[in-house]
This record gives C-alpha cells, structure tokens and sequence, in this order.
C-alpha cells in the first residue's frame, strides 16, 4: 500500500509510523510491533509511551487462548481524530437540513454526485483493466481521499497478498478491497446514505456486485469490500460472517440495478 499522506497532527517517523499500524490492526501487542517494526519490544514501548501520556494511545490486558493475559495497545479517540475526517462540522448542518426539506434521496443524492465525478475521469481508465489492476487503482483513488485503501487477494487457505499491478489474478482467490480509515465516519454515522454512495461507486469502479464483509460502524477494524477473483458475485466468507451486518438493499449509482451491501 502506499504511503498514506495524512499529517497526523505534525508525527513523524516511528511514532507516526506506530499510529498509522495501530490504526490498521489494533489492538496489537508491543511484541507484534516490535516484529513488524523491527524493534525490541522494549524500544517499541518507550515510542509508545510517549504517544500514551499525550493521550493518543491507550492499552488493556488481554487474554488470548490459554497462554498468560498480554498488553495490546489501541488508538484513543484523540489518536483516531488524528486521521482525516472531512467536512464533518459544515456538511451535518448542511445535511440535516436537506433532509428535512428533501429527505434520504436529497442526501443520498449530494454523496452520490460527489462520487460520480471522481467515476467520471477514471471510469474509462477502468473499462480496460483486469480485475487486479481495477482494485489496486481503486485503492489509490480510495488513498487519496484519506481512507487508507489496500487492495489484496485472499486465497483458500486464508493466505492474504497485496495487489499491484504485476499481481497475477487467481481463479480461486478472493479479491478485496480494505479500508482502514473512514474519512467521513461522523457523517456516516449519522446518514448512512453515505455508505450507500461510497459501495455504489466501489461496484461502478469494479463493473461487478461487491459484498461488505466489514464496517467500521458495526464494531470492525476495516470497511472490507469482497469480490470474486473470476467475476462471479462473492459470497460472505465464514471469517467474516460476524462482522456482516444485515444486508441492506442498495441503489446502484446509475439508478438501473439493486446490489446487496
């Protein structure tokens, strides 16, 4: 994935290093970041700490199958207000009062616009692709708009690789496209239309049925959208069938289609 180009209220280096993976999989143990980090575990809580007593990370005593409990650190709320969430103060009052006057289709309307023209200038681009190269530019469009994108294929046994565009495709792995911040997750929360929108342009992008395994508003680390390798439409994987919420019809964003999300 590429780097994501976010301030984090002015963190460089390690630290904002460590916030960007807290955000991707908390909560994680000083040991598994230190892995990932290559760093000793103890070198890895000194950073920590620092983010802990400028209250942007947090940590709680886990128990994980029958070994001894463990520290896993997470983000605080302040630490995830570090990460882009736009207009959020403008458009809930501005919203709030289109739906009054207009209703959910006036709202759904304004996300539906924003996506369309994005869909515009890269939708050509698109058309020509394979699926791989189609998910690997959704997720830097996705980026660049502050969500965190990665596009990966998960094969059978649950082993997961990121896509680029060398990424050869497999007729028996799972494509899906992950993102690990919502950029509008105030908005969201209070019109979910917003979601609607955002998984209409995902299948527009695509040009085939996606199915939400994931969302951040129901309690999940990632908003995680799955699709078959081969173009058939996916279906939930077991691993994820907990993080599903009930399906919710959606309207496709050309107005001619329904599509389960």
């Amino acid at each position: 994935m590429q780097d994501v180009s976010v301030s984090l209220g002015g963190y460089r280096g390690v630290r904002a290093e460590l916030l960007v993976a807290l955000k991707k999989a908390q909560p994680l143990t000083a040991h598994e970041l230190g892995a990932q980090f290559g760093l000793t575990a103890n070198a890895l809580r000194r950073y920590l700490k620092v983010l802990e007593e400028e209250g942007l990370v947090r940590f709680r005593r886990l128990v994980r199958g029958l070994g001894a409990p463990v520290y896993a650190f997470s983000l605080t709320e302040l630490g995830e207000a570090l990460f882009p969430r736009t207009y959020a103060s403008v458009l809930v009052t501005a919203l709030t009062a289109l739906r009054n006057e207009g209703g959910s289709d006036a709202v759904r309307n304004v996300f539906t616009t924003e996506w369309a023209e994005l869909a515009t200038d890269a939708e050509p681009i698109m058309a020509s692709l394979p699926l791989s190269e189609r998910a690997s530019l959704m997720a830097e469009l996705l980026t660049a708009r502050g969500y965190m994108a990665e596009a990966v294929q998960v094969a059978p046994d649950g082993t997961t690789r990121e896509l680029d565009s060398v990424t050869p495709e497999s007729s028996e792995a799972v494509t899906r496209l992950r993102l690990h911040n919502c950029s509008m997750r105030e908005i969201a929360g209070m019109f979910p239309e917003a979601c609607e929108a955002e998984a209409a342009f995902v299948e527009r992008m695509l040009g085939m049925p996606v199915v939400r395994e994931g969302h951040q508003l129901r309690g999940c680390r990632t908003c995680e959208y799955s699709m078959a390798a081969t173009g058939s439409t996916p279906t939930p994987s077991s691993a994820h069938e907990s993080e599903s919420a009930t399906a919710i019809p959606l309207k496709m964003a050309s107005g001619t289609g329904m599509s389960t999300i």
